[in-house]
């Protein structure tokens, strides 16, 4: 494992590594899975991702599954448990948007007749595949993250910009961005 090549952000942390050969990158289809990235990225914002890896047991028993019917009908009472969770990031604000997101996302729900379609059409129902050769090619944010964060914005959903959002398109596949020396570059026959 320590032999093999991945992309530089992976490093050498077991929990990195996990996550860049299982889950960065790999699409991502189920509408509570979804959430909870969705969630969790907001979370990350202003942290670096390893803070929030190292988490993501306590925050998916805090957020109940990331179930968005059971986060949406979270009260005060609850919001105060969660800011007193030593297992999660402690930011109200953070903690809020998660529980206003959930609300907003039953909302895209009902409209497209799941998330998974409504978010999917962003990049034409296809993972978008780029072949980029170093990570200085890999961007922050792009048209369409841009796109993606304006609507989102307009549906209602908090910490969500364009920068979280391309960030949440690379952990759930829409786009696969894996670098030409990681052993799991798509784009080797090209």
């Amino acid at each position: 494992m320590n032999d093999t090549t991945r992309c530089w952000w992976a490093g050498n942390d077991p929990i990195y590594i996990a996550y860049h050969d299982n889950v960065w990158s790999v699409p991502v289809y189920q509408d509570i899975k979804l959430f909870e990235m969705l969630s969790l990225e907001g979370a990350q914002a202003g942290l670096s991702w390893i803070t929030i890896l190292k988490r993501f047991d306590t925050y998916r028993e805090a957020f109940e599954g990331f179930d968005p019917k059971t986060v949406a009908q979270f009260d005060e009472n609850k919001i105060s448990l969660l800011m007193k969770n030593n297992g999660i990031i402690r930011n109200e604000l953070k903690i809020r948007s998660v529980v206003s997101n959930a609300k907003s996302f039953i909302h895209v729900q009902e409209q497209f007749g799941s998330f998974s379609t409504y978010i999917w059409q962003f990049v034409g129902g296809e993972p978008q595949i780029n072949c980029f050769k170093t990570k200085t090619d890999v961007p922050a944010k792009t048209p369409i993250s841009d796109a993606m964060s304006k609507d989102l914005k307009k549906r209602g959903f908090t910490f969500v910009g364009s920068t979280i959002c391309y960030a949440y398109m690379q952990a759930c596949g829409l786009v696969n961005d894996h670098i030409e020396e990681c052993f799991l570059y798509p784009c080797k026959n090209k």
